[in-house]
C-alpha cells in the first residue's frame, strides 16, 4: 500500500458524521487526516479558551463539538486495528498516536476550560440544567483532575510523557499478542492425533490448515491445524484424547506472547510501573484508587468485600468439584493413580458433563445456526423492548465480507439505530475475544435533528465451513455449512447485543452522556449480562433452536439438560473470574515496582484463588489484554459487580412471571426506559433503583449459580 498522504478532499477520515467508508479507507489516509485534525482541534481549542463563556451553550456544547472529528477518525482507525490488522495500518497508527494523545491532554489540561466548568457549577444556571447536563459537567471536572489539571511545570510534563508512553505500550501489547497468536499452530496429520475431535472441530481445523497453505486439507483426511484462537483452542482441550497433545496446546496458550520478539512481560511490567507513577502524581496511593474514583464501587475495600463474599460461597464448591472430577477421571480412565493436570480439566469436565447430562456441545451445534440464532435474538428484542431489527446489508460499506449491517426501528417504524455484526474468528488479522464499540453516538444537532447511533458488534465464533480453499463468507454458499455455534457462542452473541442495545436505545440527546458514555465501568456490563439470562428461558431458546438441515426443534429433553447444566462446575467458573479480578486488583493496588516481582504477586493470588497449583512456566499475564490493552485496568472485577446487577434485574422478570407475556413486556419496557435509555445521564445506582425499586443485592446471582446457602 502507498504511504503517500491523501489530500483531504479524497480522504474518508473526514466524514465524521456518517458511517465510515470502510471500502475506501487505507493506511495512506491516516497521517494526513490525523495530523490535520489535530491541528484543527488545537486551533479550535485556542479560540474556545479565548472567548468561552462559563455557560452550557457557551462552553460545554462547543467543547463537545470540538472533539468530534478527531475522536471519530481515531475511533475508526482503532476499530480497524482490531478487525483488519496489517503491518501498514500499525505503522500509520504508531506514527500519529503520540500527537493524538498530546492533543487530548492539551484539551483535558486546559485551565481556562477547567475554570469555566467550575464557574458553571457555581453559577445560577446550574439549577436549570438537567441531570444529564450536570453529570457531564461534574465528570468533565473529574476527568480534568485525573488528566493532571492540578499539575504544573515539570510535574505536568512528566505526567504527559507517562500518558503517551502508556498508550504506546498498550498498543504494543495488543500487537505482540496478535502476532504471537497468529504465529503458533500445531499441524496434525494422523487419525490418532485427532481422536476424539468432533466433526465440526475437524472441519474447522482443516479450514485453518487450508488457510495456512495446505490447500488439499479436508475434515476427513487432514491435515488439521490447531491454533490458539478460541474456536479451536478451547474445543481441542475439551475433546482431544491424546493427553500429550492437550498439554502441548495448553502450555502454548498459557505462555503466549511471553518470549522472543513478542514477549509482553517487559511491556506489562512497564505499564504497571508507569500507571503507579501517574497515580502518585495525581495524589493517589495506587492506580486502583484512580480507577475506582470513576466507578460505581466506592473504593478498593468495597470491591474486596464483594469478591470475598462470592469467594466464600464459590471456593469450597470449586474444591469439591475438582475432587469429584478427579474421582470420575480415575474411574473412567482405569488409572487409579491419575492426577489431574491443567490440560486434563477441560477434557474430563466435558466427559463428566456428557455423562451427567447426557448431551454434548456437538449435539447442540446443529440447532444453533447463526441465521436462526439472530432471528431468535431479534424476536426477543421485539418482545422485551418493542424494537424491530431488519437486515440492511449493502447500505453501508464494510471492512470484510463476513460483516453484516442491520437497522433498528421502533414498532411504529421510527428509525432508532443501526449496527455492524462481525461474527467469525479470523486469526490472521482480527484480535480474539468479543466486544461492542460505538461507531457513531446519538446526539441532537444544532438544527434540532438527531443523529442516530451506530454500533460495532464483534465476536470470534466458529466460522462457516466452506468446501473449497476460500475463507468463510457472510452467508455460506449452497452445499456449505453455516456457522454452527456452541451454546457459549450463543451466550456471547446475546451478551454483545446487550451492550449494543444500551448504546443504540439511548434517548439522551447530549452526546457525552448518551448510550454507554459516562456509564461507570463496573455498571456497563449490566445490560450485556442481563441478556445472557434469556438463553436459559425455555420459550426464547426453543423459539429459534432448530436443526439447520431438517428444521426440527431442539428436543425438550435437551433444553432441560442445558438448564440443569447451567450450574455444572459453577464454583469453578466463579473462581476463575474471582482469580482474575483479584490478580488485577493486586497488581494495580499493592504491587510496587522494584520491591515486588509481578510473578510473585501472580503466585500468591493463585494460592488464594486457584484449586490447582499454578504451573511454574505459566505466563498468562502476557495475554491478559483486558487490563493491559483494554479498559479493564483495576476494573476486571466489573464483570462480577455488574453480574450482581444483571441477575437482580432478571429477577424482576422472574417475579413478574416469565410466562406472562404482558408482564414481561411491561417489565421490559421499564428496563428499556431506565437502564437502556438513561445511559450515562444519571448515576448507575440511581438508574438501577429506578428500574428495580431498590438497590441491588447478591441473592439472585448466588441462586442462579446454585451457590445460595
Amino acid at each position: 500500500m502507498s504511504a503517500a498522504p491523501v489530500p483531504s478532499a479524497d480522504n474518508p477520515l473526514y466524514a465524521y458524521d456518517l458511517p465510515p467508508r470502510f471500502d475506501a479507507i487505507t493506511p495512506a489516509h491516516i497521517a494526513a487526516a490525523i495530523s490535520d485534525l489535530v491541528a484543527r482541534q488545537d486551533a479550535g481549542l485556542a479560540e474556545l479558551e479565548a472567548g468561552a463563556a462559563p455557560t452550557w451553550a457557551g462552553l460545554v456544547e462547543p467543547l463537545a463539538r470540538l472533539g468530534e472529528p478527531l475522536g471519530w477518525a481515531w475511533g475508526v482507525i482503532g476499530h480497524l486495528l482490531g478487525v483488519r490488522n496489517t503491518p501498514e495500518l500499525r505503522a500509520a497508527h504508531e506514527t500519529v498516536q503520540p500527537a493524538v494523545i498530546a492533543a487530548g491532554l492539551r484539551q483535558s489540561q486546559s485551565e481556562p476550560l477547567y475554570r469555566g466548568l467550575l464557574a458553571l457549577r457555581d453559577s445560577t444556571e446550574w439549577n436549570r440544567l438537567d441531570d444529564a447536563q450536570r453529570r457531564i459537567v461534574d465528570l468533565g471536572i473529574r476527568s480534568a483532575q485525573h488528566s493532571g489539571i492540578g499539575l504544573h511545570g515539570a510535574a505536568r510534563e512528566r505526567f504527559n510523557q507517562l500518558e503517551a508512553t502508556i498508550g504506546e505500550l498498550a498498543t504494543a501489547f495488543a500487537n505482540r499478542l496478535l502476532d504471537a497468536t497468529k504465529a503458533w499452530g500445531l499441524d496434525l496429520t494422523s487419525a490418532d492425533e485427532v481422536a476424539g475431535l468432533p466433526p465440526s472441530l475437524r472441519a474447522s481445523a482443516a479450514q485453518a490448515a487450508r488457510a495456512a497453505g495446505h490447500s488439499a486439507a479436508t475434515a476427513e483426511n487432514g491435515p488439521w491445524r490447531i491454533t490458539l484462537e478460541g474456536p479451536l483452542y478451547g474445543p481441542f482441550l475439551e475433546h482431544a484424547r491424546r493427553r500429550n497433545l492437550r498439554e502441548r496446546v495448553y502450555r502454548a496458550g498459557i505462555t503466549r506472547a511471553s518470549s522472543g520478539d513478542t514477549d509482553n512481560q517487559p511491556v506489562l511490567e512497564r505499564i504497571l510501573a508507569l500507571r503507579r507513577l501517574q497515580a502518585g502524581l495525581l495524589g493517589y496511593a495506587s492506580y486502583a484508587e484512580v480507577s475506582l474514583a470513576r466507578k460505581m464501587a466506592e473504593n478498593v475495600a468495597t470491591v474486596e468485600h464483594l469478591l470475598d463474599e462470592l469467594r466464600a460461597a464459590a471456593l469450597p464448591r470449586a474444591r469439591g468439584e475438582l475432587a469429584e472430577l478427579q474421582t470420575f477421571a480415575r474411574a473412567e480412565s482405569g488409572d487409579a493413580g491419575l492426577e489431574l493436570a491443567h490440560w486434563d480439566v477441560a477434557f474430563w469436565a466435558e466427559r463428566q458433563r456428557e455423562r451427567r447430562f447426557a448431551f454434548t456441545d456437538e449435539e447442540l451445534r446443529p440447532f444453533f445456526a447463526l441465521p436462526a440464532v439472530l432471528d431468535g435474538l431479534f424476536a426477543l428484542a421485539r418482545r422485551l423492548f418493542g424494537v424491530v431489527v431488519t437486515p440492511a446489508d449493502g447500505e453501508a460499506p464494510v471492512w470484510h465480507g463476513d460483516v453484516r449491517f442491520f437497522r433498528i426501528a421502533d414498532q411504529s417504524g421510527a428509525p432508532l439505530a443501526a449496527f455492524y455484526l462481525d461474527p467469525y474468528s479470523r486469526p490472521a488479522d482480527k484480535r480474539g475475544g468479543a466486544w461492542m464499540d460505538e461507531c457513531l453516538h446519538r446526539k441532537r444537532r444544532a438544527d434540532g435533528s438527531v443523529r442516530l447511533p451506530i454500533a460495532y458488534l464483534v465476536c470470534n465464533q466458529t466460522p462457516p465451513i466452506t468446501g473449497g480453499s476460500g475463507g468463510a463468507a457472510g452467508a455460506a454458499a449452497a452445499g456449505d455449512t453455516p456457522s454452527l455455534m456452541t451454546f457459549r457462542e450463543v451466550e456471547t452473541l446475546f451478551h454483545e447485543f446487550g451492550h449494543g442495545l444500551q448504546h443504540m436505545l439511548t434517548t439522551v440527546d447530549h452526546a457525552d452522556a448518551a448510550g454507554i458514555r459516562n456509564v461507570e465501568w463496573d455498571a456497563v456490563e449490566l445490560p450485556s449480562q442481563f441478556m445472557e439470562n434469556w438463553c436459559y428461558h425455555r420459550p426464547t431458546l426453543m423459539g429459534f433452536a432448530r436443526h439447520w438441515q431438517t428444521g426440527a426443534a431442539l428436543p425438550g429433553a435437551l433444553f432441560d439438560k442445558i438448564l440443569s447444566a447451567r450450574t455444572y462446575r459453577a464454583g469453578s467458573a466463579v473462581m476463575r473470574q474471582l482469580h482474575l479480578a483479584t490478580l488485577d486488583l493486586e497488581l494495580h493496588h499493592r504491587y510496587v515496582p522494584g520491591r515486588d516481582a509481578v510473578e510473585d504477586i501472580a503466585k500468591r493470588v493463585s494460592v488464594q484463588n486457584a484449586v490447582l497449583p499454578r504451573l511454574p512456566d505459566e505466563r498468562f499475564l502476557c495475554s491478559f489484554s483486558h487490563i493491559f490493552a483494554g479498559g479493564y485496568a483495576a476494573g476486571y472485577y466489573s464483570y462480577k459487580w455488574a453480574e450482581v446487577l444483571s441477575a437482580d434485574a432478571f429477577a424482576a422478570f422472574e417475579e413478574a412471571g416469565l410466562d406472562d407475556d404482558a408482564a414481561v413486556a411491561a417489565t421490559g419496557r421499564r428496563f428499556r426506559d431506565t437502564v437502556l435509555s438513561l445511559g450515562g445521564s444519571r448515576h448507575p445506582l440511581a438508574v438501577f433503583t429506578a428500574f428495580r425499586g431498590r438497590g441491588p443485592n447478591t441473592a439472585a446471582l448466588l441462586r442462579h449459580y446454585g451457590l445460595a446457602s
